[in-house]
């Protein structure tokens, strides 16, 4: 066991938290918590350099420092994979997805999945996939990382360190939410990878650089022995404990446990392209930027970043191995049990037990408070985005007439709901793919997203693709991939003590092999019934495909000044901040909600072919007046004449953040035409050659990595 947190380190960490809580309580005087989309906003003016940084931080999390460090311990190399394999998906969005997402005027993605195809059956599936994804691969994985890391250091037990988090995680919510976690990212981004690169480097001269790691991880082997005589075990030659002969490089044999390279080629990449291409969090970035220029340079300074990981986290956990081979690689179920309380391994603790043992005193409390305060984001996050999804996608859907307050109290009686859940699952998780918990992520993500990314490539396109084949297409794979995984939960791998008596196609076929089967049985089943039905109409497929950007005029942008004008008065919120006044030909709505939305109805003298945008996730442009946002203004009268209420229902509000006195406020509208998205995807002729000769460079130094780390 490394050394425990000192008074020094509990002093810098509680130094840390009492910072980011001050910032929280400045953000929350200039935070919109009051409505539904005034938790959610984001305008598109953010810079390269920030929405490169945020993807970073958005994506490596206390998961991947668990998760990917433990699978370095376990099989070396393998797992950077990942992260190279991110490195060119990122520059498919910005060079692919992204230009379709901008140009079809749509903020979520499963508004994009309503507007090209139609409908609302696709949106409501796969905002009930992004729940079930949210709660089985990000919060139950995200509260098991972040208890491993306060157990390590502390010595608490996992589930009260499990509540702490939550406790810490709800205080940050209700002090500033998503604004708070803005104002802190950067802090975070630099003391992250500083504090990481630290770690490395006093690491690599313990165990004498990189060839040293090369040399001394295949002999770190625990001495069974010694282990056996201290305490009342046993060994078994079953359970491996040598490093696994290929463990110095990345792709493998087509029969390889950890990464065989055809599956992870044809089945992982799409898989990945979920996560990176259609996945709400990421996209939402992105869309941010002020144009499509620093969206791709964004994603270029993301896909550098991506090579960090490698040597900052997966090789860490290699001399963690090395350093503790004793601990990290125990030798039978009961040892594991005794070192770090799971009897599938231990290897999810190498990384903090690294920190514990080789950080000095101060830096060591500085890590973790990073640590930890990154996996507070991430629940932020999560609790915000699933919530979102479930009360706008879901349960709007089925009750169109549902008032403000009703939406806010039953999203956070949701996130409720998904904690609870998610605290029962982290058994599953310590037990499924013998302890790896990075792999665990990538297997249950491999079974349920294939079939979504098939969807949106078919999507972006193909322009034949229409709602009845993907919907089909969508479900079929569906129906494979959630029975395959409900096998995997019921059919768990046995102790390594153990005979393994499970069904041959569960034991032999590689979850990667089943992913790339489901995307291509998804994406064939979606053309075959295109195919035999009537074709999209050509309004859904002129600004949804990556075809109808030939078809726009891109001009150089504007002054601002010409299109907007700033008003030193809000009609809305009467504060005295600046905010863009509305073009002429835009009408004014009545304030829905206190934050900028959308026209309810179309203006009658604004072309109805334009494209626009809305910042509800809830409904798609074409959608707006049909999917209850009218029912909504009604239900707020409603809402209203409830007549006076107790001081818990006041509390609850607080809670919620709901301002009744809000509602009755009058708003402007922004409508973003034709010409704003042709501004946008405008690329000066010097940017754009620039921008992809840097787009050959990054490929070329992801194709480098893999290349060098698998010879």
């Amino acid at each position: 066991m490394g050394r425990g947190m000192e008074a020094a380190d509990i002093s810098v960490v509680a130094l840390y938290f009492v910072l980011v809580l001050f910032i929280g309580f400045i953000a929350m005087r200039k935070a919109n918590r009051s409505t539904v989309s005034g938790y959610f906003l984001a305008g598109r003016s953010m810079t390269w350099i920030v929405i490169g940084a945020s993807l970073f931080v958005s994506n490596i999390g206390s998961e991947h420092f668990i998760g990917l460090a433990g699978s370095g311990a376990a099989s070396g190399f393998a797992v950077g994979a990942w992260e190279f394999n991110a490195l060119l998906l990122l520059q498919l969005l910005g060079w692919v997805f992204i230009p379709v997402y901008i140009h079809s005027g749509v903020y979520t993605m499963p508004e994009y999945l309503s507007k090209r195809y139609g409908g609302n059956r696709l949106k409501v599936y796969f905002a009930f996939l992004s729940v079930l994804l949210y709660i089985f691969t990000k919060l139950s994985v995200d509260l098991y990382a972040g208890a491993l890391f306060i157990q390590e250091s502390l010595g608490w037990n996992l589930y009260l360190s499990i509540v702490l988090l939550i406790s810490m995680t709800a205080l940050l919510t209700v002090t500033g939410g998503l604004v708070a976690v803005m104002y802190t990212d950067a802090l975070q981004a630099v003391l992250m990878i500083s504090g990481a690169l630290t770690l490395t480097i006093i690491s690599l001269i313990k165990v004498g650089g990189l060839e040293g790691v090369r040399t001394k991880y295949m002999q770190a082997i625990p001495n069974v022995t010694a282990i056996v005589a201290t305490g009342n075990y046993t060994y078994s030659p079953s359970c491996r404990i040598e490093p696994k002969p290929n463990s110095l490089r990345i792709l493998r044999g087509p029969l390889d446990e950890d990464i065989p390279w055809p599956g992870f080629i044809l089945g992982q990449t799409p898989a990945s392209i979920w996560y990176w291409c259609a996945d709400q969090v990421i996209v939402q970035r992105v869309l941010a930027a002020k144009n499509i220029a620093h969206a791709k340079c964004s994603t270029l300074m993301a896909g550098i970043l991506k090579i960090l990981p490698m040597f900052v986290i997966v090789i860490p956990g290699m001399i963690s191995r090395i350093l503790f081979a004793d601990e990290i690689a125990c030798i039978s179920p009961e040892h594991c049990m005794a070192v770090c309380g799971s009897t599938a391994g231990c290897s999810n603790i190498a990384y903090p037990r690294l920190v514990m043992a080789v950080m000095p005193i101060g830096l060591r409390g500085l890590m973790m408070a990073v640590m930890i305060a990154a996996l507070m984001s991430d629940l932020d996050s999560i609790f915000n985005s699933a919530s979102t999804i479930f009360t706008l996608d879901i349960y709007q859907t089925i009750r169109k007439k549902a008032c403000q307050r009703e939406l806010l109290i039953v999203g956070r009686l949701f996130i409720v709901l998904m904690v609870a859940i998610s605290i029962a699952w982290v058994p599953v998780i310590i037990e499924m793919q013998g302890g790896q918990t990075y792999l665990y992520i990538q297997e249950v993500a491999g079974y349920l997203t294939p079939p979504i990314a098939a969807l949106f490539l078919l999507g972006v396109v193909w322009k034949r693709c229409n709602e009845k084949g993907a919907f089909w297409g969508g479900m079929t794979g569906f129906t494979l991939g959630t029975t395959r995984l409900i096998l995997a939960f019921i059919y768990r791998q046995p102790r390594c003590d153990q005979p393994d008596d499970r069904p041959a196609f569960i034991v032999h076929i590689h979850y990667m092999y089943f992913a790339a089967g489901l995307f291509w049985i998804s994406g064939l089943v979606a053309v075959i019934v295109s195919l035999c039905t009537s074709a999209p109409e050509e309004e859904q497929v002129r600004t949804t495909t990556i075809w109808g950007l030939r078809n726009i005029e891109m001009v150089p942008a504007k002054d601002q000044e010409e299109t907007y004008r700033l008003t030193e008065k809000s009609h809305c919120n009467a504060n005295g901040s600046l905010h863009k006044e509305m073009p002429p030909n835009v009408k004014k709505e009545r304030c829905l909600d206190g934050a900028d939305i959308k026209l309810l109805v179309p203006s009658t003298d604004h072309d109805p072919a334009t494209p626009s945008t809305e910042t509800s996730p809830a409904t798609t442009p074409a959608e707006q007046f049909g999917n209850g946002k009218m029912d909504m203004i009604r239900a707020e009268e409603g809402c209203k004449r409830s007549g006076e209420r107790n001081m818990c229902m006041h509390l609850l509000d607080w809670f919620c953040g709901y301002k009744e006195e809000v509602q009755n406020a009058q708003q402007k509208v922004v409508q973003e035409d034709a010409r704003v998205i042709a501004e946008m995807l405008y690329e000066p002729p010097k940017v754009k050659t620039l921008l992809n000769l840097g787009l050959i460079c990054v490929c070329s130094v992801g194709i480098f990595m893999f290349v060098y780390f698998s010879l």
